[in-house]
Formats: structure tokens, C-alpha cells, sequence
């Protein structure tokens, strides 16, 4: 029983270097082979788990997927909800589903920490699509294995692993078919791209971008203490000092920047938008207006005056 093994080792190790992890934890369980072998193993390993199954409801069939799926959780000796949810339509299926799916988790848990069973090929995946778009170091860092109450301990855990645990355990997982739908981007890369990168660069390549995962969050972690200790330096009330601003490093003031438009209201700043607010640190004389959006009921810019970056709302 090598692969359960593996994946019980992983489990055991995450919470052992996790101690605020606790013994009380939630899984996140489709039923698939990921996150089944991450529930049988997670009770092996001693931890007391509830399982909670969430049904999206945009496939035929998947309240019986949902129940086939609790059913299972049960007899492995796991308490077990099931969450059914209702999948709007921004940003596409897939992102509103993760939006709903992760929505149901955190009301369910009940204080508990979730445990995800996303593998080392999910991680592979999210950094070459952070590449491939040029969403920068937050995105290509990938997925964190601990940010509370989300725990992920197979992110060092092959997909094959998961897949062989099940056998080993006589589990039957359920194979959904939006993972071998070419139509999504995230298939593609899964079944195409990463196989053709292991072929050409002679393997190794899900371990080599989960490796550049972990030095990014490092990285990010030291320019965000920076970006924080900047962003407190240059507030002056609401407003920032820009002459402050414009003297640190680039990677600084950026984060600092981000951190400030989320913090007066912005919708999720995008690269445009915060280089665009930028340009005006940098620029003594500008007088450009920035949208940044996060008010319906106003139009909110970014401008900058005496000195200082400052927002402007204009009633619509």
C-alpha cells in the first residue's frame, strides 16, 4: 500500500507542521479519486473529520454523485454534510463555481479548518496558466498549502498517487467528465501541455513549477511585509504621500499600491489599473484620473493632488 502510504505520510506531515491545524478538521469532497484518497488518508491519520460534499447542480445526475459521495465518506467513519449550491454566471462556469463552491465551505465548517485535496499537478497547472497570462508573482506563486481556514496538504502529492491510494483502498472514485472536457483551458493544459513540457525537458516539470511555487510565496512574502510597512509610512489619513511613495523600489510601491485601492474600495486592482496609479507616483505633474470601480453608485477615481494620491466619488 505504497501510494496510501505516500498520501497518508503527507497528511500526517501537514498537520504535525501545522500544530494550529488542530485534530477537527472539514474535507472538501467532490467524490473524485483526489479528494477521496485525501479523506480515507486524513482519518488514518488520525484526524476527526466531516466530510462536506458540495453539489454545484450543473451537472444531470449530480445529487446522486453528491450522495454516492457521502455514502462513501461515511462508511471510511467520517461525519459528512452535503452542501448544495446554486452557481451564478461572472466570470465564467468554472470561476463561479469555484466562487460558490469555496462560499459553501467557509459557511459549513463550523470554525474548523477545510482540507483541499489539490495535488502537485493542480499546482503545476495554476503556475503555467499564471505564466501564460502574465498575472505576475502572486499568480505564478500558485496555491498556498496553509492559508487559514484552507489547508492543502497533497501539494507535493501526484495526481497518480491519489488515483493509486483509491485502488489500494477499494475505493470507487467518481470521474467527472469537466475534467476531460478539451473546452476548458485547465484540461488542455492537464492533458496537452504539461505532457508535451515533461516530454521535451525529459521530466520533472510538475516538480520543477511546484519548487518555483514555493520560492514566489517566499519572495511575496518578504515584499509584502515590505509593501506594508511602506503603505502605513505613506498614509496621511485616507490619502498616501506619493513623494514618500516614489522613492522606494518598484516591487514595493506596487504592493503598497494594491494594498491602498483595496483598502479605499477598489474592485480587485488589475495590472493596468495599478500601473496606472503608478505612473502617477511617479509623475509630479500628472493629472490623470484613475477609475478603480468598487461603487456602484459612484464613480470612484484615483487622482493625485498636493502631493498626495487621494480618491475622488462623483454621485452617478
Amino acid at each position: 500500500m505504497d501510494a496510501t502510504g505516500a498520501v497518508t505520510r503527507a497528511v500526517t506531515e501537514f498537520a504535525a507542521h501545522h500544530p494550529d491545524l488542530g485534530r477537527e478538521v472539514c474535507v472538501g469532497l467532490s467524490g473524485g479519486p483526489d479528494s477521496l484518497a485525501l479523506l480515507a488518508c486524513a482519518l488514518r491519520a488520525g484526524l476527526h473529520v466531516r466530510a462536506l460534499v458540495v453539489d454545484h447542480g450543473l451537472q444531470p445526475g449530480s445529487n446522486a454523485v453528491a450522495s454516492a459521495a457521502a455514502d462513501a465518506a461515511l462508511a471510511l467513519g467520517a461525519q459528512v454534510t452535503v452542501l448544495r449550491v446554486r452557481v451564478g454566471s461572472d466570470g465564467g462556469m468554472e470561476a463561479a463555481a469555484r466562487t460558490a463552491r469555496y462560499a459553501a465551505l467557509d459557511d459549513a465548517r463550523d470554525g474548523r479548518p477545510v482540507l483541499l485535496a489539490h495535488t502537485a499537478d493542480d499546482q503545476a497547472e495554476t503556475v503555467l496558466l499564471g505564466l501564460a497570462r502574465g498575472s505576475g508573482a502572486r499568480s505564478i506563486a500558485g496555491m498556498r498549502a496553509w492559508n487559514p481556514p484552507w489547508g492543502r496538504p497533497l501539494l507535493d502529492v501526484r495526481r497518480a498517487q491519489t488515483l493509486a491510494a483509491c485502488a489500494e483502498l477499494g475505493l470507487r472514485p467518481h470521474h467527472d467528465p469537466h475534467n476531460r472536457d478539451p473546452r476548458f483551458t485547465r484540461v488542455r493544459v492537464r492533458s496537452e501541455v504539461l505532457p508535451l513540457l515533461d516530454d521535451v525537458l525529459h521530466g520533472g516539470v510538475v516538480e520543477a513549477l511546484g519548487r518555483t511555487a514555493s520560492s514566489l510565496q517566499a519572495d511575496n512574502d518578504a515584499l509584502d511585509a515590505l509593501a506594508d510597512d511602506l503603505r502605513t509610512r505613506a498614509a496621511v489619513g485616507d490619502d498616501l504621500d506619493a513623494e514618500l511613495l516614489a522613492a522606494a523600489p518598484p516591487a514595493v510601491r506596487t504592493r503598497a499600491l494594491r494594498r491602498w485601492l483595496l483598502d479605499v474600495g477598489a474592485t480587485e486592482p488589475t495590472h493596468r489599473v495599478i500601473g496606472a496609479v503608478d505612473a502617477m507616483v511617479t509623475d509630479r505633474r500628472s493629472r490623470a484620473q484613475v477609475a478603480i470601480g468598487g461603487d456602484p453608485a459612484a464613480r470612484t477615481v484615483v487622482v493625485r493632488s498636493d502631493g498626495r494620491l487621494r480618491v475622488e466619488r462623483t454621485p452617478r
